[in-house]
């Protein structure tokens, strides 16, 4: 029996146009340091923060160069609203009615993730039942303390009822760090099916709107 969901937001429940990965990548370039598609990718769904101090090697500018982030994120978000995926509204309320707790997990800070919400409409209690940010945890992805914190905040202590579900590979890792019995990746994000695959998921769905009819619900 699932007692926790744990999904992450870009990508995996929010369409928000692969903007995190585009600014993500101004930001490094801008900064002297341009990183390949490639190394890009290998830091989707980690910490700003440490995906900034590692494709720049330059950890003393990091608070610089995440504010920048945050300040073009906003921007492009602003251009181009983020929207919830297909179903997936429909999907959180229906994991809360079968009485599934359901968590959000990001690599965003709060300057990022609460006007993201706000925008949405999405609320603790209303629609969710906690929301953790990497910067608010000792690490982020691929360690599992985002997702035991929202273990913590939702009072599920058993990691076999937990399900995690996320469009990269650290979602991944991290689902497998925490023990977690189903870990589900997800084609609604950048990174490929293959890419997924290599990281041995308990499943692979086309979206988090699959998840209830796997569930049986």
């Amino acid at each position: 029996m699932i007692a926790l969901a744990a999904f992450d937001i870009a990508g995996t429940t929010v369409d928000e146009q692969n903007a995190v990965y585009r600014v993500l990548a101004a930001v490094v370039a801008d900064h002297g340091t341009p990183a390949r598609d490639t190394d890009i990718r290998r830091w989707m769904g980690a910490d700003k923060r440490e995906a900034l101090a590692a494709l720049t090697g330059d950890p003393a500018a990091v608070e610089d160069l995440h504010a920048q982030f945050v300040t073009r994120l906003h921007h492009a978000y602003a251009t181009t609203r983020p929207t919830p995926l297909p179903g997936i509204p429909e999907t959180l309320a229906a994991l809360r009615s079968a009485g599934v707790r359901v968590a959000l997990t990001t690599g965003f800070d709060r300057q990022v993730t609460d006007p993201l919400l706000e925008a949405l409409g999405w609320r603790i209690g209303d629609h969710l039942d906690a929301v953790v940010c990497a910067s608010e945890v000792p690490a982020g992805r691929p360690e599992p303390h985002m997702i035991h914190r929202a273990m913590e905040l939702t009072g599920v202590t058993d990691p076999t009822t937990v399900l995690v579900a996320g469009d990269t590979a650290l979602d991944i890792r991290a689902g497998h760090a925490a023990r977690a019995t189903t870990v589900i990746g997800v084609l609604t994000g950048a990174q490929t099916r293959d890419e997924l695959a290599a990281e041995n998921p308990t499943h692979i769905l086309d979206g988090v709107h699959q998840i209830p009819a796997l569930l049986g619900m």
